[in-house]
């Protein structure tokens, strides 16, 4: 069966984006093999707010070939929307109630595992409802003093085992749990 992977950067204090939406202070090191994890992909879940800021972004036209083919391989994925808001689009399925149902659906599948991109609230409601089968969390060394957090107002504590740590040139430590069961 697929498996759920939330695969997540996060600032050394705890924070996904800045106060203001912002990601610069991401780091996307050759040592980390970002191609290699969407290799072991092929479906991505999204909130609807990161889908429509996300979902079909296109690279500037003089990105780096490198740039090029990792929104290529991004937007080769399947791509499911949780939202309320059901719309068409070529190029997402768009989910709008008993998410755990779909969710269950969608892992029987064929195929490789799933990236559960995010927003935040759609990782909140995937926590809650334990839907998540590992936790790929890329600390990266910045502190932003404010911003959202990562683990917000968690209905239940969330227990976790660490599997495996990987440390990268840039000072970014990746940390893969699973869910203590």
């Amino acid at each position: 069966m697929k498996k759920i992977i939330l695969d997540l950067a996060v600032t050394l204090d705890g924070f996904i984006e800045g106060p203001n939406g912002e990601i610069d202070w991401c780091i996307m090191d050759d040592d980390m093999d970002f191609e290699g994890f969407l290799s072991s992909i092929d479906t991505i879940f999204y909130g609807r707010v990161s889908y429509d800021m996300w979902g079909n972004y296109q690279p500037e036209e003089n990105a780096s070939p490198e740039e090029q083919n990792l929104w290529k391989a991004v937007h080769a994925k399947n791509k499911y929307v949780f939202s309320s808001r059901k719309r068409e689009d070529k190029n997402a399925v768009f989910v709008d109630s008993d998410i755990a149902s779909a969710v269950a659906e969608i892992k029987k599948q064929d195929g490789k595992d799933i990236w559960l991109y995010g927003g935040a609230s759609l990782i909140k409601t995937f926590i809650d409802l334990n839907l998540i089968d590992v936790y790929r969390i890329s600390v990266h060394p910045i502190a932003l003093g404010k911003g959202k957090p990562l683990f917000e107002d968690l209905k239940d504590r969330l227990n976790l085992q660490l599997i495996k740590t990987n440390i990268f040139k840039s000072g970014v430590v990746q940390l893969i749990y699973e869910p203590v069961k």
